[in-house]
This record gives C-alpha cells, structure tokens and sequence, in this order.
C-alpha cells in the first residue's frame, strides 16, 4: 500500500473509531551527529536576469549579514562562482545555480537548480504538469538538486499538480516577492495548505522559505522584492557545497524569517524545539499533523510534542512576538 493511501485509509478508520493510537509508532530519527547549522538562501537575482545589483554586490550583501551560504539563481543564467574569488571563503560559499524558467501556456513554471555546473535548458511539455516534471528532471540529471517555486505566482499550478510531480523534494511555502500569493485567497489555498495536502497524501517534501530578491538598491519596502525576508539553516559537518545542498535535499534544515532555533531533536517518542533567546520575546510553538491540524500549542522554550502513534508525520511552526516564524521539517512516523 503507497504512503498517500495508508494515510488516507488510517484517517477513515480513525474517524470511524475504529483503531486506537498505539505507542509502538516511532519517529523516524534523522542522523545529525557532527552537523552544525549553516544560514542560507536559495534564492536571488542579480543584473544577470532582472535584478538591480551584479552578482559581486548581491553576494556581498549576504556575506556581511551573516549568511553563511548564497544560491546565485538567475533566470537561465549560469554564474560560475569561480568568477567571484575575492568573495567565497571559509566563512562563506557561493553555491552555483539557476531559476530554470519557462511557462506552460499562461503560466509560469520556475524550478530552482542548486550546485549545477553549467546553464539547464528550460523544457516545455504537451501539459503543466509535464512542463514541471520535465524542468525537475532536467535539473536532476546534472546531479544537482531542484526546489519548486512560488506555485501561487500568477496563480499558476496547485497542489493537485504538485501530488503527480516525482524525485521533488523542496518546494517553497515562503517567499519574500510581494507579488507570489504566499497565503492564497478565495478559493486558491496558501502554500502552507498546499504543504500539508502534499504530507497527508504521501509525498515527502519540505518546506523552503526564499528570498527571490531583486531589490537591493534604493527603499526596503513592502512592495519592493527585498533581501533578509526568509532563509534557510542547514545542518552540515562543513560548509561545502555538496553536502550543503545534498541535506537541504534530506529536509535536514528549517526555514525562517526570523526565529533562530538552537536545536531541533528527533527521538522515537517525541519532537523537541529550542528557540535561542532573542531579547525579551516569547514564543508559541505549534505541532501539526495531517491535513493541517493543530496537534498541540506550547508556550515553553523547548517545546515538546510527545508522539500518541496515530500521527503519519509531525512538522512544527515557532512564532515569536515580535511577528517572525520558523518552519521545522515534518518527522516521519514509522
């Protein structure tokens, strides 16, 4: 029986009353020994597509804020960061890709390639959902890793498009482009909604937040595609490229727009999140399970979920009071 069936089939026997959660159910453990956190962003362009700044200024912005990797991701565009010495070194790695571009009749079809080594050749298929799987393909077979982005922008494909996409595993449910439709409206869900429709059926996949910044010269403003919006923290033994994007591939990272976490740990029973102290403020922690449902609300730092055994997956949302949020990759039950 496929994931996306057995968990269909537990929620109606659960709705009927006719099992009982159990406590042989365990979490899947992710192997973490030896990897600290690495902050990065898989998105962003430059005067080389429809950016404002060339890549030597967009990479330095991040590199003076902190980041401790950047995916240069221009539209069909490769930027060799061989070109950029004076900028990459142990502190800070310049990871080469490309916002594979291209649309489907009217709609606009962006998959992100991260560590390619040479430009991919957007595809266009007989379908929209062709049209996505062949770009996620093609970013496939260079051995490098594809994120799917924005699916709100312009309206373009939903989740019934994504369920039939395969060999995915990053798709981003925050993006700092003011024109992408994070939260959905009427009857279009948000990308958080659309996250977990993918889990409750079955498809492993994890959660991106990017910058897909444009605009780093003149006002930071809302209606401006700003940097600093949303990022990535990767766990890895080193800052280097292939591992870097290899464990993003894993769902071994959470994403943010402002909560720093110091640790998130797995055990057979339980999900443990510790928030690091920032100033004096608070934080709310919810446990989600399938088709969105809030499992548990925790005001503590660390926040605890204590696994029942109905759960097919676990994923966590930290909000602080000062309006930020994490996003913690589901952990699997087996």
């Amino acid at each position: 029986m496929s994931g996306r069936f057995f968990n269909h089939f537990i929620l109606i026997l659960s709705a009927f009353g006719c099992i009982t959660c159990r406590g042989r159910a365990e979490f899947e453990i992710p192997d973490t020994a030896g990897r600290r956190w690495f902050k990065g962003n898989t998105h962003a362009h430059t005067t080389m597509s429809d950016g404002d700044s060339p890549p030597e200024v967009v990479a330095r912005w991040y590199k003076e804020r902190g980041y401790r990797f950047l995916v240069l991701s221009d539209h069909n565009v490769f930027t060799d960061p061989a070109n950029l010495p004076a900028l990459v070194d142990s502190n800070f790695l310049l990871i080469p890709g490309e916002e594979v571009t291209t649309k489907f009749q009217s709609k606009p079809v962006h998959v992100n390639g991260l560590n390619i080594f040479q430009v991919i050749a957007p595809v266009v298929d007989t379908s929209l959902v062709g049209t996505i799987q062949k770009n996620v393909d093609a970013v496939r077979a260079v051995n490098a890793v594809p994120h799917i982005n924005h699916p709100n922008f312009g309206w373009a494909f939903s989740q019934n498009e994504l369920l039939k996409i395969n060999n995915d595993n990053l798709l981003e449910i925050f993006n700092g482009h003011p024109l992408v439709n994070n939260l959905g409206g009427g009857d279009w869900p948000g990308m958080e909604q659309v996250w977990d429709h993918l889990l409750t059926n079955g498809k492993r996949i994890y959660g991106l937040a990017v910058d897909d910044a444009h605009h780093f010269q003149g006002e930071f403003a809302p209606a401006r595609s700003n940097p600093g919006r949303g990022w990535v923290v990767v766990r890895a033994s080193n800052l280097n490229a292939n591992e870097i994007i290899a464990n993003l591939d894993k769902g071994l990272f959470y994403a943010s727009t402002g909560v720093e976490l110091n640790d998130i740990i797995v055990k057979p029973d339980r999900l443990e999140i510790h928030m690091a102290p920032n100033r004096d403020f608070k934080f709310r922690t919810e446990f989600i399970g399938s088709d969105g449902k809030i499992l548990s609300r925790i005001e503590n730092n660390p926040a605890i979920y204590r696994l029942e055994g109905c759960e097919s997956y676990v994923r966590a949302k930290v909000y602080d009071s000062g309006g930020s949020v994490a996003w913690v990759q589901p952990a699997f039950v087996k």
